[in-house]
């Protein structure tokens, strides 16, 4: 079946009887009591079945790994004898197939080295249900008769934690009360050194809703959030996964917990009978609510997979309620725990029982969080610099594990090496060339056309071999540095252009540094040339500086690479031609300067390159951004000095969203978030809005400066900017930067 979602998670229920009598446990307590008339114990018959199919599903489905969770009542029942079968069944069935992550969830009151011994043997995982310290232990884990459980679960964990079972402890749960004290109960959880704490909501709905003593809506919230404020304050001392899932979806990443989240349940219930059921808290809303109607005798995985109720539990966020598609905090909650949803009327299309909680769950813990999750790159242009220079290393290093076995190649990286070994002059040089924008441009291509197998290898060793040589060059090292060239030239990445034949020739040239210069040599005659040298064959990269303190800007007119932009560069300026675009780039500068003289400093912040392009502005005058690193810019050449003005605005506002984007996480990219943007006829996602109010802000500003303001523009930004306040995908960064955005507005607008 097609668009199905595998199940990677089997809950196998070994035994359907306990021997505790908590008095909040959905199985026993809640409406489904299908329990009693299944079988105590899982039979042969059904682990065998089931196993096949788990076998079956992951091999249709080339699954990885799965992972079965042996489950109760209370499993550890079952007996050694009973576990040890379903362990070697399943071990059998996967094998060759999928990598198998067996665990087991137990009170622990049964739990003894002979269990140990066999989880050992086979690698199950124990996870332990305690709700923290006695007292708070005691209000719902006894036994029928009243006795506490909790000196025997203490008893099983410290077994579980000595050796040689340590190994095996997955972690503990803990079931929230909110009369409990909740800084006893996480107390008494880190003194045990779980590897992992999970705390879940009492399993409640609309028609049963939690027991709430202050009559508070968001009683849980607080509870959490004390919690929270503990567990922060001591140094996170063991995860917990509740509070690592919401950390987790504020930075733009996935859910951790099927509690949380909008990822879609994978998971599917094998009762003792070989009843295939939903996620077992349904048995919380209603009689029969987990019922699928299949059996692992007559039926597949997939057929589960198809099953209706299944399927709403994977339709990420159209699957939750109206009111939660419009909540800013949709993406972190996900709606709850779909159980937790259920009204009698309309079924599960509400919000979550305990939606105040968790809004405000959320709030508290990016409020508590936002200054340490921010990306340091938002507000530090060095940071942003320095992390963008380790990505062009990355990129680059993944290349070299590409062509290393390429002797050109391997050649060009060692010399490379012995650059950045050559002390700091060596290691400037180095930086300055890896950091070319265009460097960047090269990776990215080459990557591609390793990937799509196109890869010109040759090609590739004469741009590193290049690189290395500039390196050497601009360092002043006493290093051989020999360059391929071909149809008669070579580009030295940052310094120039140098003819070394005749169009159409191919070889090689040892390069050098000279005390006036740097000289070639190509068989018996050497040729020098550089800053100082005048040779004709010698085409330098030109400069230009945007103001008495700036540091220069390379106009960057040379570099094969730098046709990365929306339209193609302008070939090699004639000398004329490079002192008019010079004179009208000092123009629009001072333009900028003297109408937004805060956003021309952000502007000037990390531009290191100019490129002239083809042809006059477009609409708007508009500046280019391109596949590059940072640095970079394309600016018309054509353009007038405002056209220029306003291009080397925005492109600059484009380039440093482009740039912060690469490294920090503005917005998560899981959702089909669409939002209406007052500038575009459909709905955008959140990354073209934000795109635009980047620019826009600036623009805006720009235009008022000079008598030219766009009418209505500030309303535009001011609702895109509500808009954006509301997105769910953005992360505390992102929400950040939208802040930061609205005040640039509220300057432009005072």
């Amino acid at each position: 079946m097609t668009g199905l979602i595998a199940f990677r998670e089997i809950v196998l229920k070994v035994h359907s009887r306990c021997d505790l009598a908590c008095d909040h446990c959905y199985v026993y307590e809640h409406a489904d009591q299908s329990w009693r008339a299944r079988p105590k114990v899982i039979s042969p018959e059904v682990i065998s079945h089931t196993a096949s199919r788990l076998a079956e599903h992951a091999r249709d489905h080339a699954l990885p790994s799965v992972t079965v969770i042996l489950h109760g009542g209370e499993p550890l029942l079952a007996g050694p004898a009973r576990l040890r079968l379903v362990c070697e069944e399943f071990t059998r069935a996967l094998d060759g197939i999928a990598e198998l992550d067996l665990r087991i969830h137990t009170n622990g009151l049964q739990l003894s080295t002979r269990y140990l011994d066999l989880f050992d043997e086979y690698g199950v995982r124990v996870g332990i249900s305690l709700d923290g310290d006695r007292a708070a232990n005691d209000r719902h884990r006894r036994f029928a008769d009243g006795r506490t459980s909790h000196p025997l679960v203490l008893a099983a964990v410290a077994l579980l934690r000595s050796e040689p079972y340590r190994h095996l402890y997955q972690g503990l749960l803990c079931t929230v009360d909110v009369a409990n004290d909740p800084v006893a109960v996480l107390d008494a959880l880190v003194e045990l050194e779980p590897p992992r704490v999970d705390f879940l909501l009492p399993h409640a709905t609309w028609e049963t809703p939690p027991a709430r003593p202050d009559g508070a809506p968001d009683a849980y919230a607080r509870w959490l959030l004390r919690i929270f404020d503990h567990w922060d304050r001591l140094g996170r001392p063991v995860p917990v996964r509740l509070f690592e899932s919401l950390l987790s979806t504020l930075r733009g990443g996935p859910s951790l917990t099927e509690s949380l989240g909008l990822a879609p349940t994978d998971l599917v219930v094998v009762e003792t009978d070989g009843t295939l059921e939903q996620v077992d808290s349904l048995k919380s809303a209603f009689e029969g609510a987990a019922a699928t109607g299949f059996n692992v005798f007559d039926h597949a995985f997939d057929q589960v997979a198809a099953h209706p109720g299944v399927r709403a539990r994977q339709l990420g966020l159209a699957g939750v309620s109206e009111s939660c598609r419009r909540c800013p905090v949709v993406r972190s909650c996900g709606g709850g725990l779909y159980t937790h949803r259920y009204r009698d009327r309309n079924g599960f299309d509400n919000p979550s029982v305990y939606c105040t909680d968790l809004r405000e769950l959320v709030d508290g813990v990016e409020g508590r969080t936002a200054s340490r999750e921010t990306a340091p790159q938002l507000t530090d242009p060095a940071e942003l610099a320095r992390s963008q220079e380790e990505l062009t290393r990355i990129l680059l290093a993944r290349l070299h594990a590409d062509l290393a076995d390429d002797p050109g190649w391997a050649r060009a990286w060692e010399l490379l090496a012995a650059v950045e070994r050559a002390g700091e002059a060596g290691a400037d040089a180095l930086d300055a060339v890896l950091d070319h924008p265009f460097t960047r441009t090269w990776v990215l291509a080459a990557l591609d056309a390793a990937r799509d197998g196109r890869q010109d290898v040759p090609e590739a060793a004469r741009r590193l071999t290049a690189l290395a040589a500039a390196a050497v060059l601009r360092g002043g090292l006493d290093l051989p540095a020999e360059v391929a060239y071909r149809d008669g030239e070579v580009y030295l990445p940052t310094l120039g252009l140098l003819r070394l034949g005749e169009p159409g020739t191919e070889g090689r040239a040892a390069l050098h540094v000279t005390a006036g210069g740097y000289a070639v040599r190509d068989g018996r005659a050497e040729h020098r040339f550089g800053p100082t040298a005048g040779d004709a064959r010698w085409q330098p990269v030109r400069t230009w500086s945007p103001g008495p303190d700036a540091a220069p800007v390379a106009l960057e007119d040379l570099d094969p690479y730098r046709n990365c932009f929306p339209r193609p560069p302008r070939l090699r300026l004639g000398a004329g031609e490079a002192e008019e675009w010079r004179g009208r780039l000092d123009r629009a500068w001072a333009l900028l300067h003297k109408a937004v003289p805060e956003f021309a400093r952000a502007a000037a912040t990390g531009l290191t390159t100019l490129t002239p392009l083809a042809g006059g502005p477009r609409a708007g005058g508009w500046g280019e951004a391109g596949r590059h690193g940072p640095g970079a810019l394309g600016v018309p050449y054509a353009a007038g000095v405002r056209e220029t003005a306003l291009a080397l605005l925005t492109g600059r506002r484009r380039t440093r969203l482009r740039a912060l984007t690469e490294v920090a996480d503005l917005y998560a990219l899981d959702g089909q978030w669409q939002h209406r943007s007052p500038w575009r006829e459909r709905p955008v996602p959140v990354s073209r809005l934000l795109a635009d109010v980047h620019e826009r802000v600036a623009v805006e500003a720009y235009r008022r400066a000079t008598a030219t303001p766009e009418p209505g523009g500030s309303d535009r930004i001011h609702r895109a900017l509500d808009r954006l306040s509301e997105a769910a995908e953005l992360t505390v960064t992102g929400k950040r930067l939208v802040a930061e955005l609205r005040y640039e507005l509220k300057t432009v607008d005072a």
